[in-house]
Parts: structure tokens; C-alpha cells; sequence
């Protein structure tokens, strides 16, 4: 009966369970996507390397008896090589903007001048050739590594290595080619080329101090995570003790991580609470729809109690059409919200997965919202007094 009653009146049963398709759709979208925007942000921050801290001058802690700007120098990062047990790589960094030339052809591009610990560091990889060495270090060897975006629009997608280019008019073998990575917040390992740090400090910036060769910063890997902290101490420690303050600070990779879970898990929250008021609108559609529906129907009410019917059967009735409306509008947004999903992972970097649990979760709460809304207006049928219902009034 209640199915018969829902298709007799296509359009108003529509209109009815529209609020609870948006609802759920909504719901089930939001979750998916707040989930697909967490593992994304993770994995951004993972491909930097595993068990990351960076360390960074900071210049507003520097200023003592002398007055100096603060500083990391090469010397800083031997001590840290040789009395940090807990670090596991390490890898300084010099970084400058600087004109490629190549036979004819040229272009600006990031220059790093590093160790071979940024391989392990930001979790790179080789495609062709080798990376430099500490001899090449030791030596000032003229020789880099590029990336793979700046290797195709420098050699037109030849094989680069063995060939000589140009940095700032000074002539570079190049000896390896990294692998394709991609951007990862906003910096593009394949728009990079690596040279030796003494080399880039010595003959492309010119970087001395009365201390030693100044970085930029420096990025190092911890044993493991459990020695993340660790690490960080120890560091502090020795540089402290070497610079006569803290000057310097420390950023853990994995603090990062932990920041952005719990702000995507806040804002998920959140936006999943928004969509849920849509399925309470969708539930308040449905009470009122159903209590026209009564008014419309007093003659047939009163005419199944005048024959027999009790309050508990005409309860039941309007009960389930509610059900019924709430559930299957239910599935029908679950659908739709699952074709949202797979739509985001068709158009952006986000992950396309569909939470098994949003759509038991969606779904269970749609049928309890048209079973809670459903009662007022099926008590009040299960009420009319039959004489009056059969008169219509």
C-alpha cells in the first residue's frame, strides 16, 4: 500500500526525498574528500624524505656582544656528522637562481650546491648516470645532476649525460640525470640542478665568513621516528654549544604531518556537519509532506478504521512510507555522491576512495531521519477519529 500510494504521486514522493538525496550525497562527498585531501597533504609531505628535521639560521635570536647575522657553516654540519648518532643522513644546502646555457639555448632554473645525502634526505632518485661524490666535494669538481624537466627543455629530450653546459658562463659536465618526481608544495626537484656545495659556495656565489662557508639550511634524516627527537636534541645541543646561543631552529617533517591531520580531520568534521543539516532540512521536507499527505487523505484514513483498521495499523502505514522515501532518496544520493567522488579523482590529485563507512553511516541516518520524522505525521492519521476522517474533516 504505501508503495502503491508513493508512485501514485511520482512528482510530491520526488520533491519529498530530494532533501535526503542531497544530503546524503553531501555527507558521503565531503568524507570522501576530506579523507582523499589528508592522504594527499601526507603524502606531499612524506615525499620531502622520511624522517625529516630542516634546521634554519634565524636571525632575529642572533643579536649579541657582536652583532653578528646568524649563521650554519660546512663545519657546523661535519660536528653534526660526527657527534649526532641519531641522524642517519645529512644534507647542506646553497641555492641560487642561475642561467643555464647549453649550445645556443638558454633558461633560469634553481641551482643547488649539496651533498650526497640529499638523495636519501628528500628521497630522490637516479635515472641515468651517478650522482657526485665526496671527492668531487673535496675537489670543486665542475659537475652537476639535473633535473628531469630541466634535462628535456635544455637537451630537447636527448641524453644529457657526458655533455657540458654552461652556469653563469662557467662550463659543467653533466654526470646524472634524476628521476621524474613531480611538485611537492611547491617545489619541483625536476626544475633543480645539483652541483657539489664547495663548488657552488667557492665559484658560482662566492659565499665565505670569517666562520667558515655559510648554507642556507640544512635537511637531515633521523635513524627512524623514533629517534626523530633525538636527533633534534642532539643537534640543538651541538650547535648551541658551537654558536654560544641559539641562533638557529628546527622543524621536524613529522610535526608538519601531525599539524595537517588534525586541521583536514577538524575541517572534515566540520564540513560533514554542515552536510548533515542538509539531511535534517531533508527530514523536516519530509514531516511536512507527509502531514499534506494526512490532510489529503482523511477520507481514506477514516474509511480503513471504519472497516477495521487500528491506530497501530495506520501508524505503521505512514511509517513506512516514510521509510521508504527517506531510504531509497537515501540510495539514490549515495550514487550520486559516489559519482562525485570518482569525479574529483578523475579532475585533481586527490585520491578517489569511497568510505565504506560514510555510506553505512549516511545511509543508516537517512532511514532514522524519516522513521523520527515520519512519527508526528503518522500519529496523526493513527488519531482521526473515524466519523469525522469519513466526512473529511
Amino acid at each position: 500500500m504505501a508503495v502503491k500510494t508513493l508512485t501514485a504521486n511520482k512528482f510530491r514522493t520526488v520533491l519529498t526525498m530530494l532533501g535526503v538525496v542531497i544530503g546524503n550525497a553531501s555527507v558521503i562527498a565531503v568524507v570522501a574528500i576530506g579523507q582523499g585531501a589528508k592522504q594527499f597533504t601526507q603524502q606531499q609531505l612524506e615525499a620531502f624524505g622520511p624522517n625529516q628535521l630542516t634546521v634554519y639560521a634565524t636571525e632575529a635570536n642572533s643579536i649579541g656582544l657582536t652583532n653578528e647575522a646568524a649563521e650554519i657553516v660546512l663545519t657546523d654540519v661535519t660536528a653534526i656528522v660526527e657527534q649526532v648518532p641519531a641522524v642517519r643522513e645529512i644534507a647542506p644546502q646553497i641555492s641560487s637562481n642561475s642561467r643555464l646555457t647549453y649550445q645556443g639555448k638558454s633558461l633560469s632554473s634553481d641551482v643547488m650546491g649539496t651533498t650526497p645525502g640529499i638523495l636519501y634526505v628528500r628521497n630522490l632518485q637516479l635515472k641515468q648516470g651517478s650522482f657526485f661524490t665526496q671527492i668531487d666535494e673535496r675537489q670543486n669538481s665542475q659537475v652537476a645532476i639535473l633535473g628531469g624537466a630541466i634535462a628535456n627543455k635544455l637537451f630537447n629530450h636527448q641524453n644529457p649525460i657526458g655533455k657540458t653546459l654552461q652556469i653563469n658562463g662557467l662550463s659543467f659536465q653533466v654526470v646524472g640525470l634524476m628521476e621524474t618526481k613531480g611538485s611537492s608544495l611547491g617545489i619541483n626537484p625536476d626544475e633543480t640542478v645539483y652541483i657539489p656545495i664547495t663548488t657552488m659556495a667557492e665559484q658560482l656565489v662566492g659565499k665565505r665568513s670569517p666562520n667558515g662557508v655559510p648554507i642556507d639550511y640544512l635537511e637531515l634524516s633521523a635513524q627512524d621516528q623514533e629517534s626523530i627527537r633525538a636527533a633534534a636534541f642532539q643537534v640543538t645541543n651541538i650547535l648551541t654549544r658551537r654558536h654560544g646561543k641559539k641562533d638557529f631552529s628546527i622543524y621536524a617533517n613529522k610535526s608538519f604531518q601531525d599539524l595537517t591531520a588534525k586541521i583536514t580531520n577538524s575541517l572534515s568534521l566540520v564540513l560533514t556537519a554542515i552536510a548533515g543539516i542538509s539531511l535534517l532540512v531533508g527530514g523536516i521536507g519530509i514531516m511536512n509532506i507527509m502531514l499534506v499527505s494526512v490532510k489529503e487523505r482523511t477520507r481514506e484514513i477514516g474509511l480503513r478504521k471504519a472497516i477495521g483498521a487500528t491506530q497501530k495499523a495506520i501508524l505503521t502505514q505512514f511509517l513506512v512510507e516514510s521509510i521508504i522515501v527517506s531510504v531509497v532518496g537515501g540510495a539514490i544520493g549515495t550514487g550520486i555522491g559516489m559519482s562525485g567522488i570518482l569525479l574529483v579523482g578523475v579532475f585533481s590529485p586527490v585520491s578517489a576512495s569511497v568510505p565504506i563507512g560514510a555510506i553505512i553511516l549516511a545511509t543508516g541516518v537517512s532511514g532514522t531521519i524519516g522513521l523520527i520524522f515520519g512519527v508526528i505525521p503518522a500519529k496523526q492519521a493513527a488519531q482521526l477519529d473515524p466519523i469525522n476522517a469519513l466526512r473529511g474533516i
